[in-house]
């Protein structure tokens, strides 16, 4: 398995609405980007880490910090609305015409400054092991859907509809969040954009449970906030 190739693969748009130029915002003592960079280049299974962006600042904030920029992203897809899926699909097609084809892409967003090297190489070591379509990292879910209620005018009705009622935590079933910090998958399911949607639910999908502490997605000033916060109290 060790001739695999794993590209880690960084999405960074510079139009980001609630944080102005998010991925180089400043956090403690560096910019955002830079948290994922270097856990990135700790990582014993990564050959190269890329960012894909649109943005000039972003793209010379991330060389600095050792990522490589290959390409610039094309500003179609840099959009609020812009899928995933497509920006890895034109990293795919870029680097194909340089001459690099990836076995698996890992995708790691920048917004997630508390994700470590160690979990970035536990969840390629088990899509490795289970020869698995894709792996998502994902965290317990705190706010769980059964106690949660919608508003019909001013009546208080169940948000989901179940014969069961859950009085305590502890009697919850466990459920889990995507928490957006990691995502292995292989090239081929990248590339084959043309599979059925009956194709698709026949992926082999597992999932990799990091702790809630290190899942935070900075999405909004707040979580800027508590990133650091808990970067604060994990290096004092």
């Amino acid at each position: 398995m060790q001739h695999l190739k794993f590209l880690g693969l960084i999405p960074a748009r510079g139009g980001s609405k609630g944080i102005t130029k998010k991925c180089i915002a400043p956090l403690l003592d560096k910019p955002l980007i830079a948290y994922t960079i270097e856990e990135a280049k700790k990582s014993s299974h990564l050959q190269r880490i890329i960012v894909s962006t649109d943005d000039k600042d972003i793209a010379s904030v991330s060389r600095e910090y050792g990522a490589e920029i290959p390409f610039m992203r094309p500003g179609e897809l840099a959009h609020d609305d812009t899928p995933t899926l497509p920006v890895i699909q034109h990293a795919l097609s870029a680097l194909r015409s340089q001459g690099y084809v990836p076995d698996y892409i890992v995708l790691l967003q920048p917004t997630s400054p508390l994700r470590d090297v160690s979990h970035i190489d536990a969840a390629i070591e088990k899509i490795i092991q289970t020869q698995s379509d894709m792996i998502v990292s994902l965290c317990k879910a705190t706010q769980h859907p059964f106690w949660m209620r919608r508003m019909d005018g001013d009546k208080v009705l169940p948000f989901i509809e179940t014969k069961n009622t859950y009085h305590r935590r502890q009697d919850l079933p466990e459920l889990y969040r995507l928490n957006g910090a990691i995502t292995v998958t292989r090239r081929q399911v990248i590339e084959e954009s043309s599979l059925s949607i009956d194709e698709k639910k026949r992926l082999d999908i597992r999932g990799y449970v990091m702790e809630e502490d290190v899942s935070v997605d900075v999405d909004a000033p707040i979580d800027l906030f508590i990133a650091q916060k808990l970067l604060e109290a994990r290096d004092s």
